[in-house]
């Protein structure tokens, strides 16, 4: 990952305005579990070019190629999480999201397994999986 293109710059507003979305569509999003945008202590959202990337990917995905957000985020739920983190079979046994397929492994509570002190922005799940591309070309090198 690129540290300049994930440094949290852009507040939820400025976002949302590059995007041409509104502020509600943003936090909707993240409600949704398709982003997870930076915070500050004091609760601001910020975003990163990264970020802005994936948004587009998901207004492309609802625009263009008629998705939902369900459909959106099961998609996401599909990335096998456990095979990029390498987790062990205990750590799979402990997993929700080894064993569910309704939501992206960043929206689960890691509690006992490999996640538990991985914080979800910066784990490589989610951030080498953020554009419409990165996913395929991903999954293609995860097959043998």
């Amino acid at each position: 990952m690129t540290k300049d293109l994930n440094n949290p710059k852009y507040t939820i507003s400025n976002a949302a305005k590059l995007l041409d979305i509104s502020v509600h569509t943003m936090r909707m999003y993240e409600r949704e579990g398709l982003i997870i945008p930076f915070k500050k202590e004091s609760g601001q959202r910020l975003y990163s070019d990264q970020d802005i990337e994936r948004i587009v990917c998901i207004r492309h995905s609802i625009k263009d190629e008629k998705l939902n957000i369900q459909g959106i985020r099961k998609i996401l739920s599909l990335i096998p999480c456990w095979a990029v983190i390498k987790c062990s079979d205990n750590d799979r046994i402990n997993c929700e999201a080894y064993s569910s397929s309704s939501k992206p492994c960043w929206m689960y509570n890691h509690k006992n397994n490999i996640c538990k002190d991985i914080n979800c922005r910066e784990c490589e799940v989610y951030y080498n999986f953020g554009t419409c591309e990165s996913i395929k070309n991903k999954l293609k090198n995860l097959l043998p």
